[in-house]
């Protein structure tokens, strides 16, 4: 049987343009504030059907409860191709400087997703991706790395969702509210990969 607990599945959205204001830092799940960050809360406010990460222009890939500072940074197609060349290893925020460090600064999507995995000792099995078309290129990428890495199964059921914001919240919300054994049988959840 195949596990389909909350821990097995992961959800990745896009950042969002509309933030909360509050203290310089707190939850990437509490900063960002459009749409789909509120059907998120609204439909699953404790993470109990899916871990959840985020992909944003100015942190990379990392676990949504992961604490940011308010910004403002949009994805741009060079952005895409700097994430998606660095794999795994680079850390964002890129050094605003080109003076040499001895560790750069900033986080990698390696630690993040080895993280929420227990280190690939428990890999998850369905995912879901959920943003525009400049973030799901960056997210298909690295869902690419995390199975050659073992931290996404093989055989992982993948759920691409880009469509009008509408469209996406009923989506993501069918997809967190539905398990993986219901998964073949709905034809609205957004496509498979």
């Amino acid at each position: 049987m195949t596990d389909t607990s909350p821990s097995s599945r992961l959800l990745i959205l896009s950042c969002s343009m509309t933030k909360r204001d509050g203290p310089q830092y707190m939850p990437a799940r509490d900063r960002y504030d459009g749409p789909l960050w509120q059907t998120l809360r609204r439909v699953d406010p404790d993470e109990r059907k899916a871990r959840v990460a985020f992909l944003s222009a100015e942190y990379g890939f990392r676990e949504a409860r992961t604490t940011i500072e308010n910004y403002d940074r949009r994805m741009t197609p060079e952005i895409v191709t700097a994430m998606k060349a660095g794999g795994l290893g680079t850390r964002w925020p890129l050094p605003k400087t080109q003076r040499r460090v001895v560790m750069p600064s900033g986080e990698h999507p390696g630690m993040h997703i080895a993280s929420m995995t227990e280190h690939g000792r428990k890999p998850f099995v369905d995912v879901c991706l959920v943003g525009g078309a400049l973030y799901l290129d960056v997210m298909q990428h690295f869902v690419d790395l995390f199975q050659e890495d073992g931290f996404v199964a093989g055989s992982a059921a993948i759920t691409e969702i880009c469509a009008p914001i509408g469209i996406m919240r009923r989506r993501m919300a069918i997809w967190l509210d539905r398990s993986l054994r219901d998964a073949s049988g709905d034809a609205d959840a957004g496509g498979k990969r």
